[in-house]
């Protein structure tokens, strides 16, 4: 397949001929396919790596305009040993991962009398086996390790077309720089666009995303030259295991999560029951005044222990994530247009799965696409479809249970788990590793 970059911006004879080119059947070649992926986030530039590794070439959209990589741009994420595994193969560096990620070995239900200011432990996991990243260190490690020229930043996704007489897309952008259209043709699309895709619009207009019932706080503190404050070894007095543990603290209908990360960072994230807000703009992540962090402020120290509560007080620009997921979507793939990430599977954060069934979803579709090869392409993504939908569907459904459980909504059978009163046994269904395919997620069918 011929994989080209046009530009609409072309005299007027060599663009009806570049025009005519683009809509001839493709020449004949013994080129590696070709794979277009719009969106540069952790998803986009794992499906990159795995194509790659398939011996495949691709090209990847970003509307960004650089890289965000050495900046606080998002917050804390934990990889599962699976996904920890997967993205050491992508990476020159095989011990980069471990080295830049803290262990979480522990993971720790707690309940959080706010009354009285004490923790007590609900359930305790000592082989969890994740590991905690910062989403800035982990996008800024799978890009410097991709080819140069892979990624187009400045480059603002339009629309595509697929053609009914051969398996080929073409994809057009804009370059935000100079407002300039492009073309990019290639074998396979994919969508990695995140939870509001326009790709994923494309086929299911009535797709609607569903509000969780809750929205969260989130932040991360930066203690370099601060370690032995008095807010650090409070809460390290107070949470004995942070550094080695993810630590879950619930308190009447509501919850929180807080862990640390490496360079001296620790990374809270703060749920809060309540209609759903007006979003304005393409993102989920809301606009917050000083009046709304000031309320945030004094309420954290109404509801947790006052070591937590410190450290939510001193960290720096919090922001407000809505928290939405969807139903299972029917299907995945669509001719040669394959969703991946939040743009396939939106999900509450609760499993921890976001970031772990993206880099998933981009290694099984690698292992499909090498597999079959591009003369079989529908094969390989019949079987990506296989793989990857049972799996998926039912984590989602479990992080919206899950999530329902620790924040004090009402579930399927009209009962309300309420930490205060629940039984060790109840107090079970707490655990990450009752997600489904926890320990290993299958590549074949």
């Amino acid at each position: 397949m011929i994989f080209r970059v046009l530009s609409f911006a072309l005299s007027p004879q060599k663009k009806k001929l570049e025009e005519k080119k683009t809509m001839e059947e493709p020449i004949k070649t013994t080129a590696a396919p070709r794979g277009v992926v719009v969106g540069g986030s952790i998803a986009g530039l794992c499906c990159a790596h795995a194509l790659v590794a398939a011996g495949w070439e691709v090209k990847v959209i970003e509307k960004s305009a650089s890289p965000p990589s050495g900046s606080p741009t998002g917050a804390g994420l934990g990889l599962d040993s699976q996904s920890c595994r997967t993205l050491s193969r992508w990476i020159s560096d095989t011990d980069l991962i471990l080295t830049s990620t803290f262990p979480l070995s522990v993971e720790l239900n707690q309940l959080t009398d706010s009354e009285n200011k004490t923790s007590r432990t609900l359930v305790r996991d000592d082989n969890f086996g994740f590991r905690a990243a910062h989403w800035a260190d982990l996008h800024s490690i799978l890009y410097k390790s991709l080819p140069a020229g892979i990624v187009l930043w400045g480059h603002q996704y339009l629309s595509f077309e697929t053609f009914s007489n051969k398996p080929s897309v073409l994809v057009k952008a804009k370059v935000l720089r100079t407002d300039e259209n492009v073309e990019l043709f290639g074998d396979l699309l994919i969508a990695a666009d995140g939870c509001l895709s326009s790709i994923r619009q494309h086929f299911l207009p009535d797709f609607k995303l569903r509000y969780s019932g809750y929205t969260a706080w989130r932040g991360v503190l930066d203690f370099s030259g601060r370690e032995s404050s008095d807010t650090i070894s409070g809460i390290r007095r107070a949470y004995p295991v942070l550094g080695n543990c993810l630590y879950f603290d619930l308190a009447h209908k509501t919850h929180s999560v807080f862990y640390e990360l490496k360079n001296n960072r620790l990374n809270w994230i703060w749920y809060i029951n309540g209609p759903e807000p007006e979003l304005k703009g393409n993102s989920m992540t809301m606009k917050v005044r000083e009046d709304m962090i000031t309320k945030m402020h004094e309420e954290a120290k109404n509801v947790w222990v006052p070591e937590l509560a410190k450290v939510i007080v001193e960290t720096n620009e919090p922001f407000i994530n809505a928290i939405y997921d969807s139903d299972p979507l029917p299907q995945l793939i669509f001719d040669n247009v394959v969703l991946v990430g939040d743009a396939a599977h939106p999900t509450t954060p609760h499993g921890l799965r976001s970031t772990n069934m993206s880099v998933l979803d981009a290694a099984i579709l690698g292992h499909c696409l090498e597999k079959w090869g591009l003369e079989s392409l529908t094969s390989a993504l019949d079987e990506f479809q296989k793989v990857r939908l049972p799996v998926v569907s039912s984590q989602v459904l479990h992080a919206r249970q899950l999530g329902r459980i620790k924040q004090g909504l009402v579930l399927q059978d009209h009962k309300v788990f309420d930490p205060r009163m629940a039984t060790p046994e109840e107090c079970l269904q707490l655990q990450q590793r009752n997600m489904p395919f926890f320990d290993t997620t299958p590549f074949t069918c």
